[in-house]
């Protein structure tokens, strides 16, 4: 799959520039920063002093109150901490912006549509521009190599045994392309990138005559390699010498002290430039079991099938917008003096709504019969004539719903069955796996834009549930939930910013089996009691189950 990729600029003034990050806590307790576009705009508003923001204006159903430093959820109510730190700036680019690219693009038209840039003066830059410089003056139809006087070199160390090629260091790490030769930086061995030994080079120049000068492509590739390594060694110097903090980092050898920027900065450029580099692994992100055969799989006990399909439900017809009203409200004579919180004008004064005027009287008020909050019957009808229309209705001060809520999930197919492998965390149980696949398709009277072709990314979407008495009653209301349209809608996606896709509907799930590195996986001991109360927000409880039956 080939998605294309871009470069944003962001004032110096905005949150990147000042190196402001935001993230809110997720449910394994860590904390993820939010898109730069969403940090960008609460930044903003905390630097105005606003006591909050709501982030609906771009597309997210969450308000940002600085007083607690937390994030509520508008929909469910659920609250999560916020947190801002600083980090490092964004480098600043001097001279004119280079023109938007993306990815794929030919090289000749990339360096045609964006004018170089001046690079600023920082080590990175520097070193970057270097080896720029070095690759660029040992072209395929080079014949004559010249190189600027190299840093010294650094001082010997001895030798270590290093495994044969291919194979797997006793540590767990892997070798790349050969042999290895440690690096060496004054301040701490480093050794997380390494080159192999360099052979002899020769080289003869083009005599002044015209005869044709030949050179030796291994002698080259030498020589090219041992002043990008020079240039690596005199990088670290420059960074650990320049007072940056280290901080910890497990390499070959263990643990010492290594300059956090030079693990990535050097290893990514002695990669671009041919030379082999070793790295320890990171921790293995793993989003799905271990291959299980068709005789393994087990359907699970009292829950008839092991499939559901879902289609698309018409709205009920045969009752006007004001009939189904009725079944909720009570006629209030006197009106509170307070606002209606739909028009924000007073309940004593006629609806301040100014769409289609539904066929109600606009001076007339109504209280909901369970949480008893009063608005205009104007409003109440405007605001059902704005949604899904399916005989139900929710609040919009405290969420309590009236009647059946259901959404507008695309037709597609929920498939869930037992696997006989543990999540972490669940060791004692095994695994509920439930597949969703929802096909692309053609958006319809209760989507965004009826008409328009939706896209379905990422399905079938995997995702697992510990088969214990708690895990198979959440499956039980997840099923319950897809038959009311309600784990998916069609909207913007978070991640991706696409319009028009399926998105998840404030139901979480977990997609990652063996791990919890994306906070989407296990061990996580809060997330059933969360998604319960997610489900409950959709009017989805144990009630709900015996609804069904009947």
């Amino acid at each position: 799959t080939i998605r294309p990729v871009r470069r944003s600029y962001y004032d110096p003034s905005s949150a990147p520039g000042k190196g402001v990050v935001w993230e809110w806590e997720n449910d394994s307790g860590s904390w993820t920063p939010y898109d730069m576009d969403v940090g960008i705009t609460i930044q903003r508003a905390y630097e105005k002093q606003h006591p909050w923001v709501d982030l609906s204006v771009i597309g997210f159903c969450y308000v940002i109150d600085f007083a607690t430093m937390g994030q509520i959820n508008r929909q469910t109510q659920r609250k999560r901490r916020v947190r801002r730190r600083l980090d490092m700036v964004y480098p600043l680019v001097s001279g004119t912006l280079p023109k938007s690219q993306s990815w794929p693009a030919s090289p000749g038209a990339a360096a045609a549509a964006a004018p170089p840039v001046p690079a600023c003066a920082c080590p990175q830059c520097l070193l970057v521009m270097s080896v720029k410089a070095t690759v660029s003056a040992a072209g395929p139809g080079t014949a004559t190599l010249q190189t600027r006087k190299a840093p010294p070199a650094p001082p010997a160390v001895p030798k270590a045994p290093v495994p044969a090629p291919g194979t797997k260091a006793p540590d767990g790490t892997a070798t790349v392309r050969g042999s290895l030769k440690p690096l060496a930086a004054q301040g701490g061995r480093w050794q997380t990138a390494s080159t192999p030994a360099l052979s002899s080079a020769s080289s003869t120049s083009s005599p002044p005559g015209g005869g044709s000068g030949k050179t030796s492509r291994p002698g080259l590739s030498s020589l090219n390699r041992s002043h990008l390594q020079r240039l690596a060694i005199a990088q670290s110097r420059v960074l650990i010498a320049s007072g940056v903090p280290t901080v910890p980092v497990k390499n070959l050898t263990g643990s010492s002290p290594v300059n956090p920027a030079l693990a990535g900065i050097t290893g990514i450029l002695m990669s671009a430039a041919g030379l082999p580099v070793c790295l320890t692994r990171p921790p293995k992100l793993v989003l799905h079991p271990p291959p299980v055969s068709k005789s393994e799989i087990q359907s699970i006990p009292g829950i008839s099938h092991t499939c559901r399909k879902t289609t698309k439900k018409q709205a009920k017809k045969g009752k006007t917008p004001e009939e189904v009203l009725k079944k909720y409200l009570q006629k209030v004579r006197h009106p509170p003096d307070e606002d209606c919180t739909i028009c924000m004008e007073r309940l004593s004064a006629p609806s301040g709504y100014k769409g289609p005027q539904p066929g109600v009287k606009p001076d007339l008020v109504g209280k909901l019969v369970k949480c008893g909050h009063v608005f205009h019957l104007h409003c109440l009808v405007a605001m059902y004539n704005n949604g899904n229309k399916d005989g139900s209705l929710q609040c919009p001060t405290c969420k309590t719903i009236y009647g059946v809520k259901t959404g507008t999930q695309p037709p597609g197919k929920m498939e869930y069955h037992i696997i006989p492998h543990a999540l972490p965390g669940h060791s004692d149980c095994k695994t509920i796996r439930i597949i969703y696949n929802i096909p692309p398709g053609v958006q319809g009277p209760e989507h965004p834009n009826p008409g328009k072709s939706f896209t379905a990314r990422g399905f079938p979407r995997h995702c697992y549930l510990p088969d214990s008495e708690k895990g198979r009653k959440v499956l039980k209301l997840l099923l319950v939930a897809w038959d009311r349209r309600l784990i998916f809608a069609v909207g913007t996606s978070s991640t991706t910013g696409e319009s028009d896709t399926v998105i998840w509907n404030e139901i979480h799930h977990k997609t990652e089996f063996g791990s919890n590195l994306t906070g989407h996986g296990y061990p996580d001991i809060n997330y059933l009691d969360n998604v319960l109360a997610e489900l409950a927000a959709q009017g989805i409880t144990e009630e709900s189950l015996a609804q069904e039956k009947d």
